[in-house]
Formats: structure tokens, C-alpha cells, sequence
């Protein structure tokens, strides 16, 4: 049983050469791969590893364990849609967005089960592979609470390749806390070019725990339980374990692609606008990126 990875980015290669070890792997993309790609430990250690790869419209493994569907956000619906018609339409769907906004669409439509996962592990690509720059931890979960088995298995398995993850009935709540801390950092390193643990200095730590501020009460409105510990702790907690990594959002920016904005942003604007909450942080991240988007025409928030 293969598992099958739709997104050779940063994630998707990360996943790819930790899970091969444990089962098989296919990588797809829309552009051809080397055959060994490096994998850089968050201790320095240098990894190579021959990973089956090939373009996303090849022929598929006779038989699927999952689907990992690590593209951007802004790109999952379409490239699913690629894939699906060749897919047994039973196939478990893992979904590894930020945001909160293609998942529950994908949930509602996939004929199989759905399962999302919210990671705090830090990688960025490089030439010939991916750096994981930051541990973390993934919950993987269904927005319905259903398939406990279906993700139990899977979180052994990823903790097995050394991605710690654990199984959880309210995967709709990590999402959002994933999202609060998204919107704390990615903004703010795509905007000024820096990683993720340049935050904890001057000028830029009194800009997180701003944005900390006006993202608690929106998060409270919208039902979302603060973390045992507090905003705070996760949010800089994170910054912490991932201070060598460059976030998405900055290697997006890095790479001349459209963020992910909308998808973090978005859905937070929309919160705070339907509580009449303020958002004047949030509407200041979003079109402090507005130079990243320069011909979209999309709709302001």
C-alpha cells in the first residue's frame, strides 16, 4: 500500500523522505524530481534517500493507502481535481493546509474519508531536497470526529518517521489555533525577509504580541477555546522551536509566488468583521503583502 503525496514542496518532501523508510512513498508533482533527494535533520545531519517520484499525471500505484494532499491552499482543489478521476473514489484524503478555508469544501465533497492534519514542523526546499528546520508536532483529525482508526494508524505511523503526531476528535479547533499563529508570524517574515526567530527581537516582538492581542477575542467569539496555556506561550513557543525556518509565506514571496494570505487572513477578517471585532492588525498584514500580488485583482477584505 502506497503512500501517495500530491505536492513536492517543502512538506510534501518532508513526508516523502521520512515516511519511505517505513512504507512505500510516491511523490507527485509537475515537474520531474531527482531521483535522491537530501534530507537536513533539524541537528544538521544530512540524509540521502531515493524517493519514487513522478509527474502528476503518470500512471498511480495499484494499490493507495492514502492521499496526501500538500500543495498550497490557494492550489488544492485543482490539483485534486487532476488526480481524482483516476482515484479510487473511496481513497482516504489527508489534507496539510494552512488556512481554513479548502478544508471544509474538500470534506463535504470527497467521497472517502477526510482527514486534516495541523503541523507545527518547520522545512524549507532546497535544490536537492528539503531542510526540516524546526520539530513540531501534527493532530490529525476528522471535521466530523469520525475515522479515529483511519487516523490513528496514520499518526503512528508518521510518529514512527519521526513526525510526532497524535489522533484528535477536534481537529477543527487546531486548525484555528494553527491559523492564530500563522497570522502571528508568516506576515510579518514574508514582509521583512527574516526567519521566524528574528521575531523575538526588536523591531518585530512588539508586532507579534500586538497581533496577539487583537486575534484573542476574535478567536473567543468564534468559539475557538484559548490554549491551556494561552495565546501567547503557543505562539512564541512555536517562533521558539522554529527559529531557523523560513516560513511558506516567505519562501512563497522568496519564490515570486502568490501567498497564502487569503487562506490564514481570510477567514480571521471575516470573524472579526462578523463580531464587529476590531481588525486593524489583520488588515494591516494582509495588504502589507499587497506587492506579492500585484496582478491578481482579487477582492480587497
Amino acid at each position: 500500500m502506497t503512500q501517495l503525496i500530491l505536492g513536492p514542496g517543502a512538506l510534501g518532501r518532508l513526508l516523502a523522505l521520512r515516511l519511505s523508510p517505513q512504507e512505500p512513498v510516491r511523490l507527485l508533482g509537475r515537474r520531474p524530481l531527482p531521483a535522491r533527494l537530501g534530507l537536513t535533520t533539524p541537528e544538521g545531519e544530512t540524509l540521502c534517500r531515493e524517493i519514487d517520484s513522478a509527474l502528476s499525471d503518470a500512471p498511480l500505484p495499484g494499490e493507495i493507502a492514502a492521499l496526501h494532499l500538500t500543495t498550497k491552499a490557494t492550489g488544492a482543489e485543482a490539483a485534486l481535481a487532476t488526480l481524482a478521476p483516476r482515484l479510487p473514489p473511496r481513497t482516504p484524503l489527508v489534507l496539510w493546509q494552512n488556512g481554513y478555508e479548502v478544508q471544509p469544501r474538500l470534506h463535504a465533497n470527497w467521497p472517502g474519508p477526510v482527514l486534516c492534519a495541523s503541523t507545527s514542523e518547520g522545512a524549507y526546499v532546497v535544490e536537492d531536497g528539503v531542510v526540516h528546520a524546526g520539530r513540531g508536532h501534527t493532530w490529525l483529525g476528522s471535521l466530523d470526529g469520525e475515522h479515529a482508526e483511519l487516523a490513528a494508524a496514520l499518526a503512528d505511523l508518521l510518529s514512527r518517521a519521526g513526525l510526532p503526531t497524535t489522533p484528535v476528535a477536534d481537529i477543527r479547533q487546531r486548525l484555528w489555533h494553527k491559523l492564530a499563529v500563522n497570522a502571528a508570524i508568516n506576515p510579518l517574515v514574508a514582509r521583512f525577509g527574516i526567519r521566524n526567530g528574528q521575531l523575538r527581537d526588536r523591531p518585530f516582538r512588539p508586532m507579534v504580541e500586538a497581533m496577539i492581542a487583537e486575534l484573542a477575542p476574535i478567536l473567543a467569539a468564534e468559539g475557538i477555546p484559548a490554549p491551556e496555556s494561552g495565546w501567547a506561550v503557543l505562539v512564541w513557543g512555536v517562533i521558539e522551536g522554529t527559529a531557523n525556518n523560513r516560513a511558506s509565506m516567505l519562501q512563497d514571496v522568496g519564490a515570486g509566488r502568490p501567498t497564502e494570505r487569503d487562506a490564514i487572513l481570510g477567514p480571521l477578517l471575516a470573524a472579526a468583521r462578523r463580531h464587529g471585532l476590531p481588525h486593524e492588525g489583520l488588515l494591516a498584514a494582509y495588504h502589507g503583502l499587497d506587492a506579492y500580488h500585484p496582478a491578481r485583482g482579487e477582492a480587497q477584505p
